[in-house]
């Protein structure tokens, strides 16, 4: 017997089966049962709860493909910078903290981009020295790639004029030679080294508190990823684990490792899929490029209006090597690839390594390569065939518009090209990159299918015939999601015997004018047969 019925809704159950039904049973966990109102009515017992959600959209719970989770928990408390609009707004909402702090105390915070400011001027150490004498600052641009440091916390970390560049970062310097304070790539964790450390309780605090946020956006499973080096795998995977233990993991959290560590996952036999129904691990994570903001995308041709090409991160032959060695050892591997050059480089690497192997389809779960932001119309074919899942966060494209053009000009004709990805049948797996951008999947769901910023611009919307509908971009974040995690028999639809996650949505998206997708509500949020939020 059921413990829970929902009724009276409109169910988006994604299983062909059940493609008109309104109500739905669930029990231990698990989808008992799907049909219409009477049918699941007479499921029920005494004890079992009854819930009339008025004819409301029902989707299942949705799962964010790409989430720096533990990260963007811990950031909960830093100086959130992506709303500012100028070099001297960043400098105040410093200032204001350096007010509140103790001497000595570190300052922190994330999420500027001077790209989006009234006047576009990289900020340097000399623009937080004067604001924050007593106070190490670190300030991490919007995409994680680039962070600006001041005087303090360069010296703290042993930054100087004669400290080299580390392997995969840049410490950028001015006329003298000294460091200016903007560090690239993993010239960042020579600071991030330096900081002060989380407590585990702070730590599991902060992701209990994160998985409320995401329940309120109807989010019940993440796909969770570590930033550059590595040094974030074994806390994370630690507090994950934690919260397992006491039952207070919330999520259905696919955990991947970062790739510096797969020749010891490899010898002591993890496998992709190793875990539970509610902590499972993913794979490995690397690097092949950097991000287009800080000019660090590795591009086949140069940047327009400037002389170069960006820059690779983890050397190919060693992208190669580890893809082997993950192949071998059955993980899978999620890399990180901007530009096109990246993008071309790890499919020459993913065909020769997988060569006479390319029936990815049993692959639990499958490789895949996150972002996927530039290509060419040649390369933009070959995903599907190699069976590579593209991992995608629709959110970018909004809030990339003007810096494509800008960078890339006509060649952003091959920028989130999810119609041409999804036409060469490519499994497309959606997500946030959150805390880059907003982990509001409506806000991902609407950037999909306008391909316009939220007010409505460009008209027509950004390459327009790069769209998805209302049902593709779900897709993308239901079942797509579960593809690429290899737990499609347990997630992505409301099929009896899958895991009991969904969502009860307060406006029908697929009603609903598509600009109004990233206002959607959510009514209740149900997790592994409870409800764990309701409005």
């Amino acid at each position: 017997m059921p413990n829970l019925i929902l009724f009276n809704g409109k169910l988006h159950t994604q299983d062909e089966n059940h493609s008109n039904a309104n109500a739905i049973a669930l029990r231990g966990g698990k989808i008992l049962a799907v049909g219409n109102d009477a049918e699941m009515l007479a499921l029920a017992h005494e004890k079992t709860e009854k819930i009339d959600v008025k004819e409301r959209r029902v989707l299942p719970g949705l799962t964010d493909a790409h989430i720096h989770f533990y990260e963007w928990a811990l950031l909960s408390k830093v100086l959130i910078l992506d709303d500012t609009k100028t070099l001297a707004e960043l400098q105040a909402r410093v200032r204001d903290a350096v007010k509140n702090a103790k001497t000595g105390a570190w300052i922190i915070g994330q999420g500027w981009n001077q790209d989006n400011w009234d006047e576009p001027i990289t900020p340097t150490k000399a623009d937080l020295d004067k604001i924050s004498p007593e106070n190490p600052v670190i300030l991490w641009r919007k995409d994680l790639h680039l962070a600006l440091a001041n005087s303090m916390a360069l010296a703290q970390a042993g930054i100087d004029a004669k400290t080299p560049d580390p392997e995969m970062g840049v410490i950028q310097r001015d006329e003298n030679d000294e460091p200016n304070g903007l560090l690239n790539e993993l010239a960042i964790n020579l600071v991030r080294a330096i900081m002060p450390k989380t407590t585990e309780y702070e730590t599991d605090v902060a992701m209990q508190n994160a998985m409320t946020e995401l329940h309120k956006l109807g989010i019940t499973g993440v796909h969770d990823f570590r930033i550059m080096g590595g040094e974030g795998g074994v806390p994370a995977l630690r507090a994950f684990q934690r919260l397992r233990a006491k039952n207070l993991l919330k999520l259905r959290a696919l955990v991947m490792l970062p790739g510096e560590f797969i020749e010891q996952v490899a010898q002591v036999g993890i496998m992709s899929g190793l875990g539970d129904d509610f902590l499972r691990i993913g794979g490995i994570k690397l690097f092949a490029d950097g991000a287009l903001g800080p000019r660090t995308a590795w591009m086949l041709e140069n940047f327009e209006s400037e002389s170069h090409t960006g820059m690779p991160l983890t050397p190919m032959s060693e992208i190669a090597e580890k893809i082997s060695v993950a192949e071998n050892a059955g993980v899978g591997t999620a890399i990180h690839a901007i530009g096109d050059r990246a993008v071309r480089e790890l499919l020459d690497v993913y065909t020769e390594v997988l060569d006479g192997n390319l029936d990815q389809q049993d692959a639990n779960p499958k490789h895949r390569i996150e972002h996927m932001q530039h290509s060419t119309p040649e390369d933009l074919e070959r995903l599907a065939d190699l069976g590579l899942v593209a991992s995608v966060q629709p959110l970018h494209l909004t809030e990339d518009i003007d810096m494509v053009d800008q960078t890339l000009g006509i060649r952003g004709r091959w920028t989130y090209a999810f119609r041409d990805l999804l036409n060469a049948g490519t499994v497309l797996a959606l997500g946030s990159d959150c805390p880059v951008v907003s982990p509001n999947p409506y806000l991902g769901i609407q950037a999909a299918v306008t391909r316009q910023r939220a007010d409505g611009t460009p008209s027509e919307g950004w390459y327009p015939e790069q769209r998805l509908t209302v049902e593709e971009a779900v897709y993308g974040y239901t079942m797509g999601t579960a593809i690429a995690a290899g737990t499609e028999n347990m997630q992505g639809s409301l099929t009896p015997g899958k895991l009991a996650d969904l969502v009860v949505l307060e406006d029908d998206i697929f009603e609903i004018p598509p600009l109004e997708i990233g206002k959607t509500q959510v009514k209740l949020t149900v997790f592994d047969g409870e409800v764990v939020f309701i409005k």
